[in-house]
């Protein structure tokens, strides 16, 4: 694991030290050998599935793949954001990859610890650099209000988190996740423990986020540059569903009474936001309200805690990881030359980039989880298993996955169909580089369905 996490810590003094004709070049080449060497990571062993155990970090099935997720997504941030830095001056570029660096080390710390307070320690730690990206390379005056909301939100939520792992470290001397998952403790039918069920799922809830509690998202989705709209998308939701998967052992039974409002909050949040997604004008709070409708069937997989719903889980969030991504990646792509995200302005780009509405369409049919994307893969799993334990959820989430064929379908004809613009005469061509970054974000997204085990967490 230090093979990973050291070469990119001393990613960071390269981003300042690196001469400046070379900086974006020899920060993709480091990050890109990071990223393959991760992928040594899916070698998992048999015995308890766990790797590199020590006292305060280990991998195992769960963390392996967000890990290599994490470490995959670095380059092509770096890749996507050359043109949003280019009229920086060097030091901001400087600072930019090193803030990128920054976080890319806490997310991976975050998902190796072993223990409940580290992880609450490090889990809080990537606010920092979010916020400042969102913050210093937004693209609007709302940005600063967007950071407040990020902030404050997830602060708010996550405060009864840690009072919850101080109550749990002074009833048991430790806060080891392993030990505790072996110990299997069991919660006794009282209001105190009903207290610190909710206290243990709020902030990973929020994160996520559950509908109710989602309003920071888009917000923060919208004011956010490429990068920060990348790892907010990919990786910083899936903290609150990894962060769920380890708080689980320590929950059982689950209160039923306080089950069925959230998975009926997740459930009619599907529905909501896919709802939310046709009446959408800017392109990228569309991309975010498709997110926090996919992160609805993960929250009810992950309340239900069986094997299919928890592989589903899994699989689900890199997934969607993956496509949120190459969305977001797309849309920046159209707003650099159009200077506009909204709908209604940007038709019949077909005719200016026919080789980008290659990409909308994959991506689109990706996000939609048509075969033989992995997406496809997930959602089956989460769809039987809801339906196992209440056959009329198959009403709600077959209409979900309707509309969001339907919204998906809407996003791709509203941007590339119909006349161009008589404004947008002189568009300059798409890069080599944003074909490199869209093929990298479709390649797993394909490759995976050869083999969708070593993603699933191998809960079974």
């Amino acid at each position: 694991m230090l093979k990973i996490i050291i070469p990119t810590a001393l990613l960071m003094p390269s981003a300042l030290l690196l001469n400046s004709g070379s900086l974006f070049l020899i920060m993709i080449l480091h990050s890109m050998v990071l990223a393959m060497v991760s992928l040594k990571l899916f070698n998992m062993p048999v015995l308890m599935k766990t790797l590199n155990t020590t006292t305060y970090f280990s991998t195992d099935t769960i963390s392996s793949p967000l890990i290599i997720l994490s470490c995959w997504l670095l380059p092509l941030m770096i890749m996507a954001s050359q043109n949003h830095l280019k009229t920086e001056p060097i030091n901001r570029k400087r600072l930019f990859l090193l803030t990128l660096t920054l976080l890319q080390t806490t997310l991976i710390l975050t998902f190796t610890t072993s223990n409940y307070v580290m992880f609450y320690i490090l889990f809080e730690t990537t606010l920092i650099p979010t916020l400042i990206i969102i913050t210093r390379w937004g693209n609007q005056a709302e940005r600063l209000s967007a950071g407040l909301y990020f902030l404050f939100y997830t602060l708010a939520s996550s405060l009864p988190l840690l009072i919850a792992l101080l109550y749990l470290n002074n009833k048991y001397s430790h806060t080891s996740m392993e030990l505790l998952f072996l110990q299997q403790p069991e919660m006794q039918p009282t209001n105190s423990n009903y207290l610190f069920w909710l206290a243990s799922l709020m902030a990973f809830m929020v994160k996520l986020p559950l509908y109710g509690l989602h309003l920071w998202l888009p917000k923060a989705h919208v004011e956010a540059p490429i990068a920060g709209s990348m790892v907010l998308a990919a990786i910083l939701l899936k903290l609150g569903g990894y962060g769920l998967i380890r708080i689980s052992p320590l929950l059982n039974p689950h209160p039923t009474f306080l089950t069925y409002p959230i998975m009926v909050m997740a459930l009619w949040g599907i529905l909501m936001t896919s709802s939310i997604c046709l009446r959408q004008t800017d392109l990228k709070a569309l991309i975010a309200y498709s997110s926090v409708s996919h992160m609805g069937l993960v929250i009810t997989a992950l309340m239900l805690q069986t094997p299919w719903s928890l592989t589903g889980a899994m699989t689900l969030m890199i997934a969607h990881g993956l496509t949120s991504s190459a969305l977001f990646t797309l849309a920046n792509t159209n707003y650099e030359r159009t200077h506009t995200r909204t709908l209604i302005l940007v038709r019949g780009l077909q005719l200016a980039f026919p080789l980008a509405t290659s990409w909308w369409l994959l991506i689109n049919m990706t996000n939609m989880a048509m075969p033989p994307s992995i997406n496809l893969i997930g959602e089956l799993l989460i769809i039987s298993a809801l339906f196992n334990w209440s056959s009329p959820t198959i009403i709600i989430t077959g209409v979900g996955t309707l509309i969001t064929a339907i919204y998906s379908i809407y996003m791709f004809l509203m941007t590339q169909r119909g006349k161009l613009s008589s404004q947008f005469s002189l568009l300059t061509p798409t890069h080599t580089r944003e074909h490199l970054v869209l093929i990298l974000h479709l390649l797993p997204i394909g490759l995976l369905i050869l083999k969708p085990t070593i993603i699933s967490g191998l809960f079974t």
